[in-house]
């Protein structure tokens, strides 16, 4: 008996929950688990491994039963652009600040959609770095350099 997966999406992100639960769940004892009352460093990422893998389950066998979109093909330039803008921001956040780093983030994540909107990304940036410096700056009191040196 051959079963057909109505619903793509789900059954393949299910997949990706199981995968990633499963290398929690098998590295996380390693750390030691502790016990419930005291919990070890492997206890946290064991149980939400194993709850990714029930979840993962749970979605790819709905996916068996409700219809769905299909899967969109692969896009590279999407996929590289937003992947380069964290790099970016790792590399440049401690020679150029927490602010130009955030710009340079922000600008190639928006080249990577289809459309660019300058005001869109101007508004977006701002509230990024405002939002960022009020809570891990001052907020936290992390010590994040603001400005290039």
């Amino acid at each position: 008996m051959r079963t057909k997966i109505r619903n793509p999406k789900d059954f393949y992100a299910g997949l990706i929950f199981i995968a990633f639960g499963a290398i929690g769940a098998l590295v996380g004892p390693r750390y030691g688990l502790g016990t419930a009352a005291r919990m070890g460093p492997g206890y946290f990422p064991t149980a939400l491994g194993i709850i990714l893998v029930l979840m993962g389950f749970a979605i790819s066998l709905r996916s068996l039963k409700q219809s769905g979109e299909p899967v969109a093909p692969w896009q590279a330039r999407p996929l590289l652009l937003v992947t380069g803008a964290v790099v970016a921001f790792a590399f440049l956040l401690g020679p150029l600040g927490l602010v130009a780093a955030i710009l340079a983030l922000v600008f190639l994540a928006a080249l990577a959609g289809g459309e660019f909107r300058p005001r869109e990304m101007a508004l977006l940036y701002l509230a990024l770095a405002m939002l960022a410096v009020g809570l891990f700056v001052y907020g936290l009191g992390l010590p994040f350099r603001l400005w290039p040196r």
